[in-house]
């Protein structure tokens, strides 16, 4: 996860406010779902697909971001380090963040 630098100076007071900012900021930062990525165009079928999710790390969760028809479909298999796979009771084009 990323971590925020801190430059060093002989200001104390910049050195002091960096420090401050570093504690509020890296928790923010290092939430999985901040470090996530959107994947459009998802095409759903009414049955099972799998998909690439492109993290290089176990899934943690998905939101759905966009849908352009009436469909139902759940998560079928363990989340895992490459694929969501996808359950669907209709044909729908998704967006997806993944985190």
């Amino acid at each position: 996860m990323a971590s925020l630098p801190i430059f060093k100076s002989n200001d104390k007071n910049f050195m002091l406010h960096q420090t401050s900012w570093k504690a509020a900021l890296t928790p923010i930062i290092n939430n999985e779902i901040n470090q996530g990525l959107l994947i459009t165009g998802i095409q759903l079928i009414n049955g099972t697909i799998t998909i690439n999710h492109l993290l290089d790390r176990k899934m943690v969760g998905f939101i759905q971001a966009d849908i352009d028809a009436p469909a139902n479909y759940y998560r079928s298999q363990p989340l895992n380090d490459k694929t969501l796979t996808l359950t669907s009771n209709a044909a729908a084009t998704i967006a997806l963040w993944v985190f």
